[in-house]
């Protein structure tokens, strides 16, 4: 049974992820960011900041698409089980019996649920993949075929740990063509994305469409300015890294895979795709199961996947228990699009974490304010107010619970470092504005529109 969520508590926590998403679009240098929330029973919210095109100057906009990548893992997983469902399929069929050109080789001994798991001790990317950084072509049928024959793309016997492995599933996808009878991309075309009445979504890049992209940028770890990055057709390795979207799209797409909602598969399947089965190693968290990452936010159990792509970085996450569906999309290589996504479900736990108070009045204390130290958010949650570092990777690192009193807000909480029991005193200008702030610590915060440094910080 889901639970059900306050609706101003959400109402609360997206109106202030809207403001932090912007200000960390612009904080982290992130060329564009896109974002939606999918809540209840359809979109609650839809964002996108800063650029699609940084040498053009063309703002990014809700309707552009990205590269989502491994998030194509998770259309390939839904397709296996829906041939699954079809009979076509089984889950413990060895991968020779529908791909015959690899039978006799280690690989075509491994099943299909080994290779949804990355349990099948299969090579990342072969030993030359430089296709990563554009140098060489992804391969296509052929080619994929040729490095599933050869011995060293087994690295470990099958079901000894978790082994990512994009040539698993470009070995997934040909499976998809021989049980369904055409190809991978026209097959999840038609019985996923148009099931769906999707048009922000597809297999692999459509030239036609070129325009409607998100140009994709390079890193700023090894370079002072980013570089575009050109998008290019992946080949036979659509079906582990191909798709593209827009996060309108993608949180509608990942809604179908929520508890109760049969358009693409039973609850059953579902539930066996959403099973943690492998430690991904990363961190005690951090599971897989079949064609979906298994983690936890909080104290939340969540599903979902990320998709790294030359330029893009993408992540979606689902709260299944709160019908609650996230994802960002971000247009470079260094895209902090994790985090990003698990703010939003952070900040509606914060907003969510005690009885509701009473927001009356409270809404003039909030925004955004600076001083030499930096940004401090004034944010309205859960009926009460916090300040908060908009600036830290959590939007809910340590915040400052406060009480109002008159014009002034005296802190009830947070670390002993901060400003326990002192105040932020505001001024008001005529038209209820704030003018400043005294903060908490005796340092004079402004509205941070209107904040300016001199050249020179020098004593007055």
């Amino acid at each position: 049974m889901s639970e059900a969520m306050d609706p101003e508590n959400l109402r609360e926590a997206l109106t202030y992820y809207d403001s932090w998403l912007a200000f960390n679009q612009r904080y982290q240098r992130i060329p564009g960011v896109q974002a939606a929330v999918f809540a209840g029973d359809g979109i609650a919210f839809s964002a996108a900041y800063g650029l699609a095109d940084v040498e053009n100057a063309v703002p990014l906009t809700e309707q552009h698409l990205f590269r989502i990548a491994s998030h194509s893992k998770t259309f390939t997983a839904t397709a296996v089980f829906q041939l699954v469902e079809q009979g076509r399929l089984r889950l413990d069929d060895k991968a020779s019996q529908h791909v015959t050109e690899i039978v006799g080789t280690p690989l075509g001994e491994r099943t299909i649920r080994e290779l949804l798991a990355h349990a099948g001790g299969i090579t990342r990317d072969s030993l030359d993949a430089d296709w990563w950084q554009l140098a060489t072509s992804f391969p296509d049928r052929d080619e994929l075929l040729a490095i599933l024959r050869l011995d060293t793309s087994v690295v470990v016997p099958e079901n000894d740990r978790f082994k990512y492995s994009n040539i698993g599933y470009g070995l997934l996808g040909l499976v998809v063509e021989a049980a369904a009878g055409t190809s991978y991309n026209a097959y999840v075309q038609t019985a996923i994305v148009d099931k769906l009445g999707l048009t922000g979504l597809g297999p692999e890049l459509d030239p036609a469409r070129l325009s409607e992209y998100a140009a994709g940028y390079s890193a700023l770890s090894y370079a002072d300015q980013r570089v575009p990055i050109e998008h290019v057709d992946t080949r036979a390795l659509a079906s582990a890294t191909g798709f593209f979207g827009n996060a309108r799209d993608l949180v509608t797409y990942f809604s179908a895979h929520l508890p109760g909602d049969d358009r693409l598969l039973s609850d059953k399947s579902k539930r066996e795709m959403q099973h943690p089965l492998w430690s991904t190693g990363r961190d005690e968290n951090s599971r897989y199961g079949l064609g979906l990452g298994v983690s936890k936010v909080g104290e939340r159990d969540l599903f979902g996947h990320g998709g790294g792509y030359p330029g893009h970085i993408t992540r979606t996450l689902v709260d299944g228990e709160r019908r609650l569906v996230v994802s960002v999309l971000t247009n470079t290589i260094d895209g902090t699009a994790g985090p990003l996504a698990e703010g939003a479900l952070k900040l509606i736990d914060l907003a969510s974490s005690k009885e509701r108070g009473d927001a009356t009045g409270l809404a003039r204390f909030t925004g955004r304010f600076a001083n030499l130290w930096g940004v401090t958010d004034f944010a309205l949650l859960g009926g009460r107010l916090y300040a908060t570092d908009p600036a830290s990777p959590d939007p809910t690192t340590e915040p400052q619970p406060l009480e109002a009193d008159g014009d002034t807000l005296r802190v009830t909480g947070g670390s002993g470092y901060g400003s326990y029991g002192e105040s932020y005193r505001f001024t008001f200008d005529s038209d209820g504005q704030v003018e400043t702030i005294r903060g908490s610590s005796g340092l004079t915060l402004h509205p941070l529109d209107r904040f300016t440094l001199p050249d020179r910080v020098t004593r007055t």
